[in-house]
């Protein structure tokens, strides 16, 4: 049983390494966010199409480490730690992550080419509005996947004492 738990935790530890990697794009998006939006503010009919594209490539690459990379690894834990509760709090919560993603795809359509971007321009502020209050949610919403799924089986976390304790996470 001990062997067991070590080799779990030797396996999952890397999880931990990959979530962090994560969450720091997550703060490089988020830096990219703010960038573009005092851009916007200073000048919005000269923000250049570069600075766009570093927002949207930012905002690309993380939602798409989150379901490529991230949320299967979180339900393959679960999985082995056989915690259906937790994989149905994840079906639950990706589904109301998925409904930021199209947001997300709809921007990067919308901003894709030079012209495109001339064109939408004024849009713009609104658009990064919108982001930034769906994101807001979806990191919420990603935090709780994480606390569910990955650190209630990290037995020295302080949010897997919580979840033993019985004190759940929000999952609405």
């Amino acid at each position: 049983m001990l062997e067991d738990c070590k080799t779990a935790r030797e396996r999952w530890g890397g999880v931990h390494a990959l979530i962090d990697r994560w969450l720091d794009q997550r703060y490089d998006m988020l830096v990219t966010l703010v960038d573009l939006r005092e851009f916007c503010d200073a000048d919005l009919s000269a923000v250049p199409k570069a600075r766009i594209d570093a927002f949207s490539e930012a905002l690309m690459d993380y939602i798409s480490a989150g379901h490529f990379e991230i949320y299967p690894q979180l339900r393959e834990e679960a999985k082995a730690f056989d915690d259906q509760e937790a994989l149905a709090v994840a079906d639950r919560l990706l589904a109301r992550v998925d409904a930021s993603t199209q947001l997300v795809l709809d921007f990067d359509s919308e901003y894709a080419t030079p012209s495109r971007c001339q064109r939408y321009t004024d849009r713009l502020p609104g658009w990064l509005e919108k982001l930034g209050a769906t994101m807001t949610e979806r990191f919420d919403l990603e935090d709780q996947l994480i606390g569910r799924l990955h650190a209630v089986h990290a037995p020295s976390s302080t949010e897997a004492a919580a979840a033993r304790d019985g004190q759940s996470l929000r999952t609405e």
